[in-house]
């Protein structure tokens, strides 16, 4: 039942907005009218599905055409409708795709990451551009929200930084474990850094020594990285994997 009005309604159509079965519900429905239908109709057309978030791979445009016009066709005969709104065309141009789409958007986000040309280094040490992934700027501003609007750390002075190692840790692993996997030298910019920061003015909270002086501050916190690298998941990630240490700014 819906309200409407203040009047009871009996539900039609859907399932409840935020209702604990609809997520399992809509992934039974896709997985039959989409994923199934896919493999049956177009085995050789790679794709990936979270929820209601897909990503079809197309080798060229007719061939695109011809499957946005069929999934259209499946999905209102299935009563469902694609997003006009969400629904993208992607080039994903570098060095080994160059033609030019002008009017196609260059970049796409799915499941935190977004993914556009960049420049990497191949096992040859030579540089190219690659369409390829790292954490989008939502998903690194997200965990920076977190860190200072949930986590608080100028509100834990009375906390040890061992403390506050055991508290993050368990999180701060999990950041690492998905958004590292591709360039991760973003998620260090976008993030690490940040954390690092966070932890700097942290000590400048709770030492007087430190008080108005980062730089002193980032000294502090350097020494601890290098005697105890294990301490914060982020200073095992930067240690086996740039050699970076805390900037001492």
């Amino acid at each position: 039942m819906v309200t409407k009005n203040g009047e009871l309604h009996k539900r039609s159509i859907g399932t409840p907005q935020g209702g604990v079965i609809s997520p399992l519900l809509s992934n039974i429905y896709l997985h039959l009218t989409f994923d199934s239908w896919m493999k049956m109709k177009y085995p050789c057309v790679h794709f990936e599905r979270y929820a209601d978030d897909i990503v079809i791979h197309c080798r060229s445009m007719k061939q695109l055409e011809m499957i946005k016009g069929k999934l259209e066709v499946r999905f209102t005969q299935c009563k469902l409708a694609l997003s006009v709104e969400k629904t993208k065309v992607v080039y994903c141009k570098d060095n080994n795709r160059k033609e030019s789409w002008e009017t196609i958007a260059s970049a796409f986000d799915f499941l935190g990451y977004t993914f556009r040309p960049r420049i990497v280094r191949g096992k040859d040490k030579e540089f190219f551009v690659s369409f390829c992934p790292a954490i989008s700027n939502k998903a690194a501003k997200n965990i920076r929200h977190t860190i200072k609007k949930v986590w608080k750390l100028k509100s834990r002075i009375s906390m040890e930084l061992k403390d506050l190692a055991v508290a993050f840790n368990p999180a701060i692993q999990g950041w690492i474990n998905y958004y590292s996997r591709f360039h991760g030298s973003a998620l260090y910019s976008g993030v690490i850094d940040y954390l690092n920061t966070t932890l700097m003015k942290w000590a400048m909270q709770k030492f007087k020594n430190l008080r108005r002086r980062p730089a002193r501050a980032g000294v502090w916190l350097k020494q601890i990285q290098i005697q105890d690298p294990d301490l914060f998941a982020h200073w095992r990630f930067s240690m086996t994997g740039k050699d970076r240490l805390i900037r001492a700014v």
